[in-house]
């Protein structure tokens, strides 16, 4: 059997490969061409039912992709796709991922050798994620949906074996995380009280867009808070920690509202502008609650917008309180997930076109 493989060619090489399944994942295993779980195999012809869910031509170049900088060509993401057990009307969420995650802003150099434990998190809006399937309710974060699964590990294959971040090599992280093998979810719109993500961004409802961003773990809050102005505190007090990255930087914190919590703080008359101007400003950290070192490099970082900053200053987690990701997602429950950014790094929304 021949299976495809990236190369750094226009079109992927054919790459001779055993017959038996477990020969074959072995195989891929030995070339570190896998997550470490078993794959798909990329068939000739598994990789051209693939290539049927676009229009574009599979030589064209979708981006490069730090920190190899390997060429993402439309092929090369199918493979990935394949062998992360991709629908065919996956690809071209794939492909405005991988757009979305080459753009200067997202900053995928320092998000793929960092010995941070950021994740690239895949979060989609607008019809798409009903037509797919992409899980948005009760346990989106989580197992058990093919998407989500799916889309998140694919991502993470073109970041590996297009990308060149193998762990301990270029990926530079001191212990990752389980979101490196997928991190995937969809908004839950229709429960939320406030426009979504992509309208918010300048897109309309009817468009599907997919949005990347950088997160360095889930935090979850479990509260019975039953006003906006007790949620709106616990939620804050909670994102202020001194080892996080948002503060001496000034990031790009995200947070995942359950939807019982999105209606209490909507009941409460707060819009969600009015949401993160709370949370930015009840969330300041005191200076002095970091070690010497960490408040050396905030004065580097932030001094020219903050002037000297000794251990009386009051940080913000972010530079300012629109920089603070919201969306609405999961089922029933007193759950919200602080999701802690890189810090430098800004998340990106792209538009899937399915022409």
């Amino acid at each position: 059997m021949s299976a495809s493989a990236t190369q750094p060619l226009t079109r992927a090489a054919l790459v001779e490969a055993p017959d038996d399944l477990d020969e074959l994942i072995e195989f891929f295993h030995a070339r570190r061409w896998s997550d470490g779980l078993p794959i798909v195999p990329p068939t000739r012809e598994r990789v051209a039912r693939m290539l049927s869910g676009t229009a574009r031509k599979p030589e064209e170049v979708i981006a490069k992709i730090a920190p190899g900088f390997g060429e993402a060509t439309v092929e090369r993401i199918a493979i990935n796709a394949v062998m992360a057990g991709c629908r065919v009307d996956y690809l071209p969420l794939l492909i405005a991922a991988t757009q979305a995650m080459a753009e200067p802003q997202f900053n995928l150099q320092g998000i793929q050798a960092t010995t941070n434990p950021v994740a690239v998190w895949l979060l989609v809006n607008g019809p798409i994620a009903e037509q797919l399937g992409v899980n948005g309710g009760m346990n989106c974060l989580g197992q058990g949906t093919v998407a989500n699964a799916t889309l998140g590990r694919a991502l993470r294959l073109i970041l590996q074996n297009i990308g060149g971040a193998l762990p301990g090599d270029m990926d530079r992280a001191t212990h990752g995380q389980p979101g490196k093998f997928s991190f995937c979810c969809a908004e839950n719109e229709a429960q939320s009280p406030w426009d979504a993500l992509h309208v918010e961004r300048g897109y309309k409802r009817n468009q599907s867009t997919v949005t990347v961003i950088a997160a360095a773990g889930t935090h979850n809050l479990n509260t019975h808070a039953d006003n906006a102005d007790e949620l709106i505190k616990v939620i804050a007090d909670t994102m202020a920690f001194p080892a996080s990255n948002d503060y001496w930087i000034g990031g790009e914190p995200w947070l995942v509202l359950g939807p019982q919590h999105a209606a209490i703080l909507a009941a409460g008359g707060l819009s969600k502008l009015d949401v993160k101007r709370r949370l930015w400003e009840e969330s300041k950290l005191s200076a002095g609650r970091m070690c010497a070192k960490e408040v050396l490099r905030t004065q580097s970082t932030r001094g020219a917008a903050l002037g000297t900053i000794t251990s009386e200053t009051m940080l913000t987690v972010a530079q300012q309180a629109e920089d603070i990701g919201i969306v609405v997602a999961g089922g029933p429950g007193t759950h919200t997930v602080y999701v802690a950014s890189f810090g430098d790094a800004r998340a990106v929304t792209r538009e899937v076109l399915t022409a």
